[in-house]
C-alpha cells in the first residue's frame, strides 16, 4: 500500500509514491477492506433482510439511509441489485436497524455421542461397567438357599447369568426351580465402589434383592437374600437369608430342588450356606 506527495513548487507537480508506512500512520488505505465489495449472493440476502424490516416496521428508506448515514442513491441501487453491499454500508444498515445481516459461518455440527450399549457400557444405574469388566461373573451357577419354613432343608437351584446386548448389561435368570411360578430374573449391578455385586429383580415396583460378595478364587459368590415369604392365604412377609453361587462346572453332578438331611448333597451344600456367615461374607444381627 502507498500514497502520493506533491513535490517541491517549481518541480514538474508530478506525484511522488510515500513509503507505506507513512500511509497506514495517516490513515490512508484504512477504509479499503471496509469498502470490500460483498458477494452477489451476499448483497441478495442482505437486500431481503433489509426490506423485510422495513416492511415490518414501516419504515421509510429514506429514514433508513439517514439512519444508517448514507445516501438514499446508494441504498436504493443496492436494494434494487444494481451494485452490491460494500461492507462498510453493511455494517452501517446494521447498527441502524440493530439486526445482523451477515451470515455468520455456522458452526460445525458434531455428531451425537454413541450410545453406551453400542460401547458394550452398562448404564449408570447398574454401575455403568463394560463387558470385558464383568466377564468373570458370566456362567451357570447352583444357587442355594435355606427353606423359609423348615429349618433343616434347602432349596437348589439353577442361575444363568449373561451378557444382554439389547440392554448392555448383565441379566440373570433362575431354572430348576421347584416353585417355577416363583422364578425370578433381572439385572446385575456392578457399582465399582462397594466391590459387591446386585442382584435386582423388580417386577411393577416389587423388589428382590441379593447381595454377594465378589466372587472367590474358585469362581463362588456368597451373600444375603432379601424377599418376600408366602405365609397363609396370600399373606406376605418380608424374610432375609443367606445365598451361595457355586460355579456349575465345578460341583460335576449335583442335585436340584427340595435338598433335606439324609440326601446325597446334603452335607455339601450346608457347607457353602455355612460358609456365608462364618468367614463372613454376611452378617445376621439379632433383634
Amino acid at each position: 500500500m502507498c500514497g502520493y506527495v506533491r513535490t517541491s513548487p517549481g518541480s514538474d507537480r508530478t506525484l511522488r509514491p510515500f513509503p507505506a508506512e507513512v500511509s497506514t500512520a495517516l490513515g490512508v488505505g484504512l477504509s479499503i477492506s471496509s469498502e470490500a465489495e460483498l458477494s452477489e449472493e451476499q448483497s441478495r440476502a442482505i437486500a431481503a433482510t433489509v426490506r423485510e424490516e422495513l416492511a415490518r416496521r414501516r419504515m421509510s428508506r429514506q429514514r433508513l439511509a439517514d439512519d444508517a448515514k448514507i445516501s438514499i442513491s446508494t441504498l436504493e441501487k443496492a436494494l434494487a441489485g444494481r451494485r452490491p453491499f460494500t461492507l462498510a454500508t453493511t455494517i452501517r444498515l446494521e447498527q441502524a436497524l440493530s439486526v445482523p445481516l451477515r451470515t455468520r459461518k455456522a458452526e460445525p455440527i458434531q455428531p451425537p455421542s454413541p450410545p453406551l450399549a453400542s460401547l458394550g457400557v452398562a448404564p449408570g444405574d447398574l454401575g455403568y461397567y463394560s463387558r470385558p469388566a464383568v466377564a468373570w461373573i458370566e456362567g451357570e451357577y447352583l444357587t442355594i438357599r435355606p427353606s423359609f419354613g423348615d429349618a433343616n432343608a434347602m432349596y437348589a437351584y439353577r442361575t444363568l447369568i449373561s451378557w444382554d446386548e439389547e440392554g448392555s448389561c448383565l441379566r440373570f435368570r433362575e431354572s430348576e426351580r421347584m416353585d417355577a411360578a416363583f422364578t425370578q430374573f433381572g439385572s446385575v449391578s456392578v457399582p465399582n465402589q462397594s466391590g459387591h455385586i446386585y442382584l435386582v429383580t423388580n417386577r411393577h415396583g416389587q423388589y428382590r434383592l441379593i447381595i454377594a460378595a465378589r466372587p472367590t478364587i474358585a469362581g463362588e459368590m456368597y451373600g444375603i437374600l432379601t424377599t418376600l415369604q408366602v405365609e397363609r392365604g396370600s399373606q406376605l412377609i418380608p424374610v432375609a437369608a443367606p445365598i451361595a453361587f457355586i460355579p456349575l462346572q465345578s460341583m460335576g453332578e449335583c442335585a436340584f430342588g427340595r435338598i433335606v438331611e439324609g440326601d446325597r448333597d446334603y452335607a455339601r451344600y450346608r457347607s457353602f450356606l455355612k460358609r456365608t456367615t462364618n468367614e463372613p461374607f454376611a452378617r445376621f444381627l439379632p433383634g
